[in-house]
């Protein structure tokens, strides 16, 4: 559905040109939703701007649907944008106008009779639950119903794209949750391809199909979200997952466990850490129970969170393995054949 080959977006800046995207290339497939995620400054918004051309991007194309937006003129490109419709972190109403007319103002602007308006406003009113509210002002409304508001008017136009640049980041929790329930109906209801940018891994892990993780303009790891959360490959994407589901040991314990691994080190002592990655029904077997009887090995659990993600159930437990090295070496390949992902945590030493 979007193909993003080789983009770049430079700008000039005052100690010379300053790259906010660097040679991205993903791939989002029809009807999924995929998020963008990434600290200030990464590029993610800049990136999801050149998707409708906002901003044209330095280098490289964007394909939507077979379509180079790229390539199009000034008339072909505003054609092709009543097909993109997006939604922002500040909603953008305009105040002198109802709930209704500012969900009605792209179909006014793209000269559609007024009876064929309101017979499409309506439904859209309904599915963002609004019909009550359609004739209030924005300053009567909530923020979370502003964003609903937002939501409503992207849709107008039947876009086959959605993007939604850190649609939630300044609603409360209980009102992200909403919204981002909203978005998934959507989704699911119209088959609407969403692209999400966010930094807050939580909308990441509560609503995307696919991910991709951005830092310093570049995308650093992309994949399935329970892909990524299982076995993430760069330490931006560890420190992201780590803002939901913590992976730190506290520090009392961490002080004692390197003190025995000191003594692994020198000899002393038979102690190994890791990190075991559940998924699935990984989650529901006795896997370590198993090991320590094939293996004669000890277990001590240090840290542990199940959660669940896309409706998958997912587990990460930080255990202290104490045994000899052959034992321990059997009973992580035995781990690795139940698609438990294993990593030592060599790196609090």
């Amino acid at each position: 559905m979007i193909q993003i080959e080789h983009v770049s977006q430079r700008f000039a800046g005052a100690e010379g040109p300053v790259d906010a995207v660097r040679d991205v290339s993903l791939q989002i497939a029809r009807g999924e939703i995929f998020g963008i995620i990434g600290r200030s400054g990464a590029g993610k918004s800049t990136l999801v701007r050149t998707l409708n051309m906002l901003n044209r991007p330095s280098e490289g194309r964007i394909l939507i649907d077979g379509r180079d937006m790229t390539a199009l003129d000034a008339d072909a490109l505003r054609a092709a944008r009543r097909e993109i419709g997006m939604i922002f972190q500040h909603f953008n109403l305009l105040s002198s106008r109802t709930v209704r007319q500012n969900v009605a103002l792209p179909l006014e602007l793209a000269g559609m009779a007024r009876a064929d308006i309101d017979k499409r406003v309506g439904p859209l009113l309904e599915l963002v639950g609004l019909t009550e509210q359609q004739h209030r002002y924005p300053a009567q409304i909530s923020g979370g119903q502003k964003q609903r508001v937002g939501i409503a008017r992207a849709l107008a136009n039947q876009p086959k794209v959605l993007l939604s640049d850190e649609a939630t980041s300044a609603l409360d929790p209980e009102t992200t949750r909403s919204i981002l329930e909203l978005l998934r109906r959507i989704n699911r209801e119209l088959g609407l391809t969403i692209v999400l940018i966010t930094h807050q891994m939580e909308v990441i892990k509560a609503v995307c199909d696919r991910m991709a993780v951005m830092d310093a303009g570049r995308v650093i790891e992309h994949g399935g979200v329970i892909d990524v959360f299982r076995e993430p490959q760069h330490e931006v994407t560890r420190a992201l997952i780590g803002d939901v589901i913590s992976q730190e040991l506290p520090r009392g314990v961490l002080e004692r466990v390197r003190a025995k691994l000191a003594q692994t080190r020198a000899g002393a002592g038979r102690d190994h850490l890791f990190r075991f990655a559940f998924t699935g029904a990984g989650v529901d077997q006795p896997l370590l129970s198993d090991a320590v009887r094939r293996f004669g090995l000890d277990f001590n659990i240090l840290h542990g969170q199940i959660d669940e993600i896309q409706g998958q159930a997912f587990g990460s437990l930080a255990v202290l393995a104490s045994g000899e090295p052959a034992d321990i070496a059997e009973a992580v390949q035995f781990f690795r054949s139940h698609g438990v992902v294993v990593e030592e945590l060599n790196h609090v030493i």
